[in-house]
């Protein structure tokens, strides 16, 4: 059932309702004859979303100033909020299966719900074990799925079940393959499994202290530094080793700093000071 909304209960009824769950809100008319096509089937899709989202309607003529601060030009106008924010929107009296499509991109699926929750589970409590017990009912309903599929493969990264993570990360579709999420997360499972192949720190550190040339040593290290996330370390190994030898093992050490780069993202200090560095020893 739809719900009439004004000027003085929008910010209610929209804004902060659309926290919890997507808001559908339908400026239009009673003179509108695309409304009037319009209305029964965004009420037939409500009814069928079952809860997915809330069906909002605004009479523009009654509403101006809220259809001005809009950008409503002509109706019927259809805006989807999420959160507080329009995220999408069309005009006109669409066919049922262009506004289905239209509420696939902006409505999650219960899938994506599960993952939502899987999400928020881990990053409250810290318990993997519940959370992937979620994602797994959420991969039973969409097995495909590549939020659910990511959000599983890197709680099983934190866990060290990385031939798993592995796993799920092959399932990806081929777009989200190319993610740089996607490719953050396998440079962190090849980090993990190389620390987990090489010897302790401490052994490593020995060699490069008797040997500064040792780039294997500096290699290993790296990589065990990374699989701690303690990336400043890391990349100060993987430095020296381009200082030194840059064509050493077909250039992995350039090649592990950008890796590194794509785990912490283009907005790090930590990537701003180690690309410059690197620019000055490479040129």
């Amino acid at each position: 059932m739809s719900i009439e909304v004004s000027a003085r209960n929008f910010r209610q009824a929209v804004i902060d309702a659309s926290q919890r769950t997507p808001v559908i809100v339908d400026f239009w008319a009673p003179w509108c004859a695309p409304c009037r096509a319009l209305a029964p089937v965004l009420e037939r899709l409500e009814a069928e979303y079952q809860g997915r989202f809330t069906l909002a309607k605004v009479n523009s003529d009654d509403n101006p100033d809220l259809a001005a601060q809009y950008g409503v030009r002509g109706i019927p106008n259809v805006k989807a909020f999420v959160r507080g924010a329009v995220v999408d929107e069309f005009s006109g009296a669409l066919p049922e299966r262009a506004v289905r499509d239209f509420l696939d991109r902006v409505i999650p699926s219960p899938a994506e719900e599960r993952a939502a929750a899987a999400e928020a589970l881990y990053r409250e409590s810290g318990d993997g074990v519940k959370a992937l017990a979620l994602l797994e009912e959420a991969l039973g309903q969409e097995p495909g799925n590549a939020r659910v599929l990511f959000t599983a493969a890197r709680i099983l990264t934190d866990l060290n079940r990385f031939d798993e993570a592995k796993a799920l990360i092959e399932k990806l579709p081929a777009v989200a393959q190319m993610d740089d999420a996607v490719a953050a997360l396998r440079a962190r499972i090849g980090f993990a499994a190389a620390a987990a192949a090489a010897p302790g720190a401490a052994e490593l550190e020995q060699r490069i202290a008797r040997d500064p040339g040792d780039l294997e040593a500096r290699r290993a290290l790296a990589n065990l530094r990374a699989a701690q996330e303690n990336y400043p370390a890391a990349l100060e190994e993987l430095l020296e080793i381009v200082r030194r030898d840059r064509a050493f093992r077909d250039d992995i050490a350039r090649k592990t700093m950008l890796q590194i780069f794509n785990v912490l993202g283009p907005q790090s200090e930590i990537v701003s000071q180690y690309r410059r560095r690197l620019a000055s020893a490479m040129y």
